[in-house]
Parts: C-alpha cells; structure tokens; sequence
C-alpha cells in the first residue's frame, strides 16, 4: 500500500454558479493543505448572530488538485482519504461526483477507481460549505490533512488493524490484533499475513504468522494473539508506546504493508475507586478545547496540534474533552505521545438543531457512519478512555432522547467495547420550558441579565439538584458508562445517594469555581475528574469569558469587536493567563505563589461578571500613569498567609480565601512580592518588575530545527521587552514580519479578544507587549523571520527546515 500525502499543488477559490463564469471568472490561488478558507476572509460587523462565529460569514468554495494517474494504476485499488472537509463535502473527479460527507468532522475516503484517467492527468475538486451551521468558529474548507492510497486488490482494510490489550499482568502482556483483509479481486485469494510488534526502541517483542483465505467482494478478519514480555506500560506519566507491523504476503511477494501504534494499558471503572489505569487511580485534571488553533483558524496543522497538547500539559492538564466534535488524528498521536487522556466526542446536536442550518438536518441520515469513522479512527489511540456520543442534547430528558442515547451508545460499544460511553448532559435544557418560567419571572421582577448571570452557577445547580430534573434525566444517565454533568457540581453528592452505582465526570464546568470543584472530585471517589471550560481560548462565542460591569450593556456574548471567548486558561496564541496559575495551585501542582494585578479601568466598578470570567487581571507590574494611585493586587497561593512587599517595605500580611489573597497597593515602580507562609513559616515567594527603560523587540522560535514537510512549523513569540528581559506590557506597538527562505508565514496575531487585525497579514499589533509569529516551510533549507516595530526596533529568527526521510 502507497500512502501519501496529498497536501500540496492545491489551488482554491469561492465558488461561483457555472452560469456565472460565463461573464466573469474568480481566479484561484495556491494552497497547501490542511487550509481554513474562512480565516483570511472579512469580518462583519452587523453580521445577524455573528458573535457566534467571531463575526466571520461563511461561504462555498471549491479547491482543486491536477494529478497524473499511471498506467499500471489501472490494476491498483485507488483511494482519497479526507480527515475532515468542513462542510458538506463534495468530492467530484474529473467532473463526476465520486463521493460525498455531511459532517465537518469525521474522515471519510473516496473510491476513485471507477473516475479516473489512467495515463493522462486528472483533475479533483472538492466543495465546502459553511452557512449558520455553528455556534462557534468552525473555519471552512479542507481544515484537516488529505491522503492518496494505491494498493493491490487485495489489501488491509483502511484503519483495519484493532488492537486491544485487556490480560495483563506484571511479566507479560497478551495482545491481541484483528487484521481486517479486503479483497476487491475477481476470484478468491489466499494470503499470509505476518504481524510485528516493535516496542519504543524499534526491537521486536512478538511475531505472529497465518494464512487468509478471502472471497471476492469479501472481508477477512484475522485475530492473532501475541505475548509481550515485561511490558512497558501506557499512562499519563509513562506514555510507552508499541507498533503494530502488518505485511501481507502472497507467494513470495510483499503486496501490502500496514502499521499502527498502540499503547498496552487496562481501563477500569466503578463508583467505588473511580477510573483506574493499569490498577492506579487516575484523577482527570481536565480541559475542554475547541478544534481551532487561533491565528491558524481551523486548519489542524499537525504541529499546532501537537503544540497545544504540550503546552496544556505543560499547564497541569492530563485530559483533553474535544468539545463538540471528534478531535483531529493529529491530535490524538500527541495526546498518545505526551500522556494526555481524552474524551472524545461525536455530537453537539442530534435531532434538534441549535444553529439554523446544522448537523440537526443530517444527523438522522448520517450519525451511524460519524460514530464508525470516529470509532475507527480512536480505537489503537491509548489516550483514549471515553468516547462521548453528544453534548448538552435538548431532547435528552425525553423518552425519544433516551432511545437515541441508547442506539448510539450501543453502537458504540459494539464497535469498541474497551472504552466507555458518556455524554455531556446540561440538566437545564432537560427543564426547558420550567426555566424560561423563571426566568420570565426574573424579569418581571426587574433582575437585569447582568445580575441573573452573575448568579448563573447557583441557579443551574438549584434546578439541576431538582426532583424533576433527577426523573427526567435517569434513563439518559442509564444508558451511560459515565454520566456527564455540565455546570452541576450540586448533583456529585446527590447522585452518590440517589444512585450509588453512577459515576460521574464534570464534563463541563465553570473555570471560577476550580477549588471548589475540585474537592469534590479528590474526596469522592465517583466523581472521576473536572473538564474546565475552557482550557485554551477560542474564536467565537465572542466575550463569554470577559469581565462584566454593572456600567456597561450586558450579554452572555459581546459585539463586535470582540473575536474570541475570552474564557481559556490559555489564550489563542499559547500564553497562560492568571487563571492558569491559579488552576495549578489548585491541583496541588505548583508550591509558589503567583502574582496578578487587576488593570486599572477595572477599579471601583461593580463586577457583575459570569462564572465563566476571571478577574481583569495581568502578571505585570508595568503601570504607566497610575503612579500613587491603588492598584488591586491578587496573589494565588495553597498557603496560610501572604505578605506583600513593595520595593522590600512591608504592607503586611493577609490570609489566604480560596487560594487567594488580595491587596489593595499604591503603585510605584520597581519590585512587588508576595511572600507565602504556612504555620508561620515561609514557604515560597513571587515577584513582579517593572519594565524600565527603552523598549527592545525579542523573538524567540519553539525550535531551531522543523522538518520541510506541509504538517510542521515553527511558532515564534514575539515579545516588547526591557534590557533585563521584563516584558513591556504597556509598550505596545505595531509590528511587521517579513521572511527569507523556503517558507511562507502562515499566521500573526495575538491574544487580544477584542482584535479588527486580520491573522494573514504581514503585520498585527502587539497585546500585553506579545505576538506570536508561524511560519510554514515549503522545502528544506534556512529560514530567516526577521521583525520590525517603530521606532527603529528590530529581531530576528533563524529556523532550519530540514528534507523528511
């Protein structure tokens, strides 16, 4: 088997009516693939509901590839796998339609066989479309990687190799492999199949060979099970790795090769001892994450995959939800790599829709072949413990929900029987009509939105803890391995009572009440872990996660400007924020205190914020202007007491609330730290300085080497800093990119929520004296990234794309 990627020589266009291009024509433009065609385009304003999507309309293109098919291809098995094409796909060949998909999501492959030119050139083309069919960012276009598969008539089974390791014990460990064998030959054929395991160093650990006999039009499963000695295990802290080598022989020839990685690890569950692996308790320290990568949009570039799973991890996270929809192949590989559990998940609606023109229409036809290309595509990934078949279903508390839960769930299991079935359920949506009775009451009563979000929380868990909701939600959570609470922490305890045998996951919780949530989690053994929402920013669902004022109109969404969430621990160009901080302390991860400081137009106004909003607070002690003036100073710590020094002198010390301690300091410049103590002893300390002097511009890139291949890149941060390296986050200027080498800047922004400067230009303006640079290679060699700001700064990065093997 021949698998290539088919990422580049595409060219791609809006698309235009046939009849129109009789008058005009719309040129096309080169692209590599994966390629959001919805990032460079225009934002509106006065789009109707285009906070949802960051103000971004949506469209219909078309992207074409020409390709030359040889001769002898003509007695090959030609496939087009497409990992995601969002939306409504259209694959034509040669101007006939091969194939097509509804989901934005899920991978799908084309037989091509029967459409192509063997011989001459062909040409393929694929249409998108996104239209009012999201309630966030969702991009467009073939935002995830493409491949060309040749192989013989007789083959593996595209994804046809499932390994599940369940007898383990401390000297050995049984594998077991299922072989699928196609054969799209006339006559039946018989085969030899050898499979390989390699452990991490590429050695040999079990051989297995056996015969297969296929009929035409047929599949053969081959079960082979081999003993591994003294297995190295799969877990969040020894992320060991095997492979899985298929070849396929008839006679003396070799007429295809397959492989697959795995991890050897057994999953086990009850309310009891909650989720254990390889027999050890497991706490799922959890982030929901959006499929968007930022300043990339939606195209899922295996780099930027791989670099959100490290820097996640690097923050105290050791599981990811996809949140709403099945995380990307490239994705799953990094999670597998640096020990990253993941909750998968297949829907965000089933038969009712939440946006005018989404997944609702298509499920019925279509959610079988989602749950089976997801299933396929996550069975050998270690990292995966649980695959969720929707998230916050309306008609869930319904008899008909329940029986979609179940068929979905059941089906499943009947594809993947070694990993568990949950399902984020919003009790609210359950009580629908009951809710908008309160809430009309609310009104009459001349609560503002303001107020009745700012007591969103405990509104949500005095409905959910409701004897309604727990009759309307029993047969949903019934037919689940995992019931999944969204926003209802006051159900942990109840449920526990009510249902001793239920375990619960929080797949969705709000991020301000971290430390209260997790108590619950590490003092009950059936609440299995807490999914903050969220864990990285995201485009859309503009300012759900910004700081509210009683002063200023209200909302659960923000207007234009506003581009992103404003909700993640880590914002879209990858910098932590203080809630990330806070959320280590909170997991027990992280000993010394940390340092924030609320920005000064925050001051003496009523926060009537969200739960979903942090404070307006930075780690800078940068404050231009506010000289003598108070500043709010937060302090993050799992100590007793904190004192707080400004320039060495004392302003005394306060006890610590919900790991935090608060001041309220003169500002003057220099150096503010926090000192912590426990029983009166010091435990650690923090402190924050001044940028002082003249501005220098300071580019770093995460890797001085990348491969020259369409799925690396390298990120570069770009920072305002001082002499001593202190950022300048009041400093903040308009910068340009420019780039020597093969390779093209793929993305420029930074974090700023609230941002009118496209990520495809040239040149973005700094956010709290940072931006983030990506640059895309195009073939080996030296890249050089330089950078410039007024007045007169300058930097640059040198980054070497080395040829692939």
């Amino acid at each position: 088997m021949i698998r290539q990627q088919f990422s580049d020589g595409w060219s791609f266009r809006a698309k235009v009516n046939e009849f129109a291009e009789l008058s005009r024509s719309v040129p096309a433009e080169p692209v590599t693939l994966p390629h959001d065609a919805v990032i460079g385009t225009q934002r509106d304003a006065g789009l109707d509901n285009g906070a949802a999507t960051g103000f971004f309309r949506g469209g219909v293109w078309e992207y074409t590839k020409k390709f030359f098919v040889p001769e002898e291809w003509a007695f090959k098995r030609i496939r087009i796998e497409f990992e995601g094409v969002y939306r409504s796909a259209l694959v034509y060949l040669n101007d006939d339609l091969a194939g097509r998909w509804a989901s934005g999501y899920t991978g799908f492959t084309v037989k091509a066989d029967d459409f192509l030119r063997y011989g001459e050139e062909n040409v393929l083309r694929v249409e998108a479309r996104a239209h009012r069919d999201s309630r966030w960012y969702s991009g467009g276009g073939i935002h995830r990687p493409v491949h060309l598969i040749v192989a013989d008539p007789v083959h593996v089974a595209l994804d046809g190799i499932a390994v599940t390791t369940t007898d383990i014990g401390h000297d050995r460990a049984v594998v077991h492999v299922a072989t699928t064998i196609e054969n799209e030959a006339p006559r039946l054929s018989t085969v030899t199949v050898e499979t390989m395991l390699f452990d991490a160093e590429d050695n040999v650990v079990a051989v297995d060979r056996a015969p297969v006999s296929a009929l035409p039009g047929e599949d053969a499963v081959l079960r082979q099970r081999m003993t591994v000695p003294n297995p190295a295990l799969w877990s969040p802290d020894t992320p060991s790795l095997y492979r899985a080598a298929v070849t396929v022989w008839m006679g003396e020839d070799v007429i295809d090769e397959a492989d697959t990685t795995f991890g050897i690890r057994t999953l086990e569950l009850d309310a009891e001892r909650g989720l254990r692996i390889n027999g050890e308790v497991v706490k799922l320290r959890g982030a929901c994450v959006h499929h968007d990568n930022g300043v990339l949009g939606a195209a899922a570039i295996a780099r930027a995959e791989q670099r959100r799973v490290e820097l996640l991890k690097q923050a105290g996270f050791n599981a990811i939800r996809s949140s709403h929809n099945p995380m990307s192949r490239a994705m799953l590989d990094a999670c597998d790599q640096l020990g990253v559990l993941v909750m998968d998940e297949a829907f965000d609606m089933w038969t009712r829709g939440k946006s005018d023109f989404d997944y609702a229409l298509d499920f019925a036809d279509w959610w079988e072949r989602d749950i089976e290309a997801m299933v396929r595509k996550d069975r050998n990934h270690p990292s995966v413990f649980a695959y969720s078949i929707g998230n916050e279903i309306p008609e869930a508390g319904r008899p008909h929900g329940a029986i979609w839960a179940r068929r979905l769930a059941e089906r499943v299991r009947s594809l993947d029987s070694t990993r568990y079935v949950t399902s984020g359920v919003n009790a609210l949506l359950t009580v629908m009509d009951e809710l908008k009775a309160q809430a009309a009451a609310r009104q009459a009563e001349g609560i503002g939105i303001n107020t009745f979000m700012s007591d969103a929380g405990e509104m949500m868990n005095q409905i959910g803890t409701s004897d309604l909701v727990t009759e309307r939600t029993a047969e949903v959570f019934a037919t689940l391995d995992i019931a999944g609470l969204n926003y209802l922490d006051g159900r942990y305890e109840l449920d526990h009572v009510l249902f001793p045998n239920r375990v619960i996951v929080g797949s969705e919780t709000f991020p301000t009440r971290i430390d209260h949530l997790w108590r619950l989690v590490t003092e009950h053994p059936h609440v299995i872990g807490d999914f903050t929402w969220a864990g990285w920013d995201y485009l859309g669902e503009v300012g759900v996660g910004r700081p509210q004022y009683s002063d200023e109109p209200g909302g659960f969404m923000a207007g234009y400007p506003w581009l992103t969430a404003w909700v993640g621990d880590i914002d879209i160009t990858g910098v932590r924020r203080p809630a990330s901080y806070y959320r280590e302390i909170v997991f027990g991860l992280r000993s010394a205190p940390y340092l924030a400081v609320r920005r000064p137009e925050s001051r003496g106004r009523e926060v009537v914020s969200s739960p979903w909003a942090w404070s307006d607070s930075i780690a800078s002690w940068t404050w231009p202007g506010q000289e003598g003036k108070p500043l709010e100073v937060e302090v993050y710590s799992d100590a007793d007491e904190i004192e707080l020094l400004v320039n060495s002198a004392s302003l005394g010390r306060e006890t610590v609330h919900r790991y935090r301690a608060e001041f309220e300091v003169p500002y003057a410049e220099g150096v503010v730290t926090a000192v912590a103590y426990r029983g009166g002893t010091e435990t650690g300390r923090a402190e924050l300085r001044t940028a002082i002097g003249e501005v220098v511009l300071a580019a770093a890139a995460d890797r001085s080497v990348i491969t020259a291949g369409a799925d690396d890149l390298a990120f570069v941060e770009i920072t305002l800093v001082d002499r001593d390296g202190v950022v300048h986050t009041a400093a903040d200027r308009r910068i340009k990119v420019t780039i020597d080498g093969p390779a093209v800047l793929q993305g420029l922004g930074s974090g700023n929520p609230q941002n009118t400067e496209p990520f495809t230009a040239a040149a973005h303006s700094t956010f709290g004296g940072r931006a983030l640079a990506v640059i895309r290679p195009t073939g080996p060699g030296d890249i050089r990234l330089s950078v410039a700001a007024d007045p007169g700064l300058t930097a640059e990065v040198l980054v070497t794309a080395e040829k692939t093997a």
